[in-house]
């Protein structure tokens, strides 16, 4: 295995090549069947035989990565962060900082991915830039971290629009303007596992129909952009700040000191940023994945910075005094009913917000489907040959759906303990992925970033900015997000990411020493098939 994992990596980027040069030959009315075609040659000496549909486009694969995010909505659950921690300054300016990091990172990630385009994402990765004597651990170590990250996250989406539906819902108070639902906390989870359960059925049940709704996703964002942007500017019943105020303005109500309080605003722009190289999950449904998908990567940041800029720059122009806005359950409802001065209308701008909640949750339910399949696959998990089926019917990982719909559900319960569980599911989620998507560009850019050179992208120096400043930036959003947002914490307000982690590594690392250690080989590749393959295309 080590031999043949050895000169894998060589002989897969000529592979590469060579498919890209056959399919600049080949000449076919049915273009984009032929890219499948392209697509599936070269996912087959990667290793894996072709399962899933190629049904999206580069647009479409664009759109969903958009909606991965899903600005404004991922803005809107963590708006509190910055408004603690520095105030306009950090609720901006953070968000701007963080978006151009996230950039680096999308651009590190892209380069690696058009070499290796598979729905193993970033662990597939690991393996193949990783030298042979250290292959399956790190392999194991990123993949584990990738899987326990996309749940995570996909939890949190759907947490988050339970919470958020309340708020809304309470933007209508009674005669002594008291909220009109004083949602208990069983409530809320019952609210959480109504949300999942759509999201799944609409993942598994419409998939053939899902890049139309990433389509439908991408009007409905800018639509309900424009009229919150309007509507809040123009009525303004609350006032409106000054520039100076909007754009220079720091303040902190954290309790921690100025300088860690602005960094704990960062957590915003980091949560909305964090499902970046989600997207690769989706390579293997992708009629061009070494192309598609690291534009869309880039693409997308690119679109979540400029229309996350407008979203908040209108939030802060309409921002009541900090203080009130911090006592809220969730800030954005709050601004908009007193910049709107009027109850009803201040919801019917949440609407849009709240669709999108949804369909973030959908696209986050899909890619985490295939992640867990593609690593299921390569006899990672326990089960593994239950979650690697696909069903043929649906077009769909079924089982490796469920799977993560259940866990969800059992790691929800912690709300019941917590009442900032939100805080738990958001930050175990964001440093699980920081850690994934650093770990192939650490070992790449530590080897000589050599299986770069076969790619469709190798930014040379540039890249080796972009890869610094993403190894960087793991090393602060680690324990970042592992503390608790404001001091003093109590134990029921206190983040217990921490504690998720811990327990996630656990098991992890119990189940390589009692099985992975002797068993796990990494992905299923083989020496001679690349040959053969090779030849076979050469001699086309």
């Amino acid at each position: 295995m080590a031999t043949n994992a050895g000169v894998l990596g060589q002989e897969t980027m000529f592979r590469h090549r060579d498919v890209k040069e056959k399919h600049k030959r080949e000449h076919s009315a049915d273009h984009g069947s032929q890219e499948a075609v392209v697509a599936d040659e070269l996912l087959a000496v990667l290793g894996y035989k072709s399962e899933l549909s190629r049904s999206r486009s580069t647009w479409q694969v664009s759109f969903m990565s958009f909606v991965l995010a899903s600005v404004p909505y991922g803005l809107a659950l963590t708006l509190y962060y910055p408004l603690i921690g520095g105030g306009p300054v950090a609720i901006i300016w953070g968000y701007l900082l963080v978006g151009l990091i996230m950039t680096c990172v999308a651009i590190s990630l892209g380069e690696i991915t058009s070499v290796f385009p598979t729905a193993g994402g970033v662990y597939y990765q690991t393996f193949m830039v990783s030298p042979p004597w250290c292959r399956t651990v790190n392999a194991w170590i990123c993949g584990w971290a990738y899987t326990m990250g996309v749940i995570s996250i996909t939890l949190s989406v759907n947490f988050g629009t339970a919470q958020f539906f309340v708020a809304c819902i309470n933007i209508f108070t009674d005669a002594e303007g008291n909220p009109i639902w004083a949602a208990e906390t069983y409530q809320v989870f019952l609210l959480f596992l109504a949300i999942t359960f759509l999201c799944n059925a609409v993942s598994s049940l419409a998939n053939r129909w899902l890049p139309m709704l990433d389509t439908f996703a991408i009007f409905w964002t800018f639509a309900g952009l424009m009229a919150i942007i309007i509507c809040a500017l123009a009525i303004a019943k609350g006032g409106r700040n000054s520039a100076e105020y909007v754009f220079t303005d720091f303040e902190t109500n954290s309790g921690w000191v100025p300088g860690w309080s602005f960094f704990i605003g960062l957590l915003h722009g980091a949560y909305v940023t964090s499902a970046t190289g989600m997207i690769i999950s989706m390579c293997e449904e992708v009629q061009q994945p070494a192309t598609q998908v690291p534009k869309a990567m880039v693409m997308t940041v690119i679109m979540n910075i400029i229309c996350g800029l407008i979203f908040l720059i209108t939030m802060v122009f309409v921002l009541p005094p900090i203080a009130d806005v911090a006592a809220q359950a969730s800030p954005v409802p709050y601004i908009l009913s007193i910049a709107i001065g009027n109850q009803g209308g201040a919801f019917v701008l949440t609407i849009p917000i709240l669709v999108l909640g949804l369909l973030c949750g959908t696209s986050c339910t899909t890619a985490t489907s295939r992640t867990i399949w593609s690593f299921a696959r390569d006899g990672a998990m326990p089960g593994s040959r239950w979650w690697k089926k696909v069903n043929l019917k649906l077009d769909v990982p079924f089982n490796a759906m469920m799977l993560s719909m259940v866990i969800q559900c059992l790691l929800g319960l912690i709300y019941f303990g917590s009442t900032a569980a939100f805080n738990a599911f958001s930050g175990v989620g964001v440093v699980f992925l920081t850690i994934a998507y650093t770990i192939p560009i650490a070992i790449s850019l530590f080897t000589g970033r050599k299986t770069l050179k076969q790619g469709h992208y190798d930014f040379g120096m540039f890249g080796i900015f972009c890869n610094i400043v993403s190894i960087c930036w793991a090393f602060l959003v680690t324990p970042l997000y592992c503390m608790p947002s404001y001091l003093p914490t109590t134990a029921t307000t206190m983040n217990y990411a921490s504690v998720v982690f811990v327990a996630g590594v656990a098991v992890s690392a119990i189940y390589y020493v009692v099985w992975g250690r002797k068993n796990y080989k990494g992905p299923p590749v083989s020496e001679e098939e690349v040959i053969a393959h090779r030849v076979s295309i050469v001699g086309a």
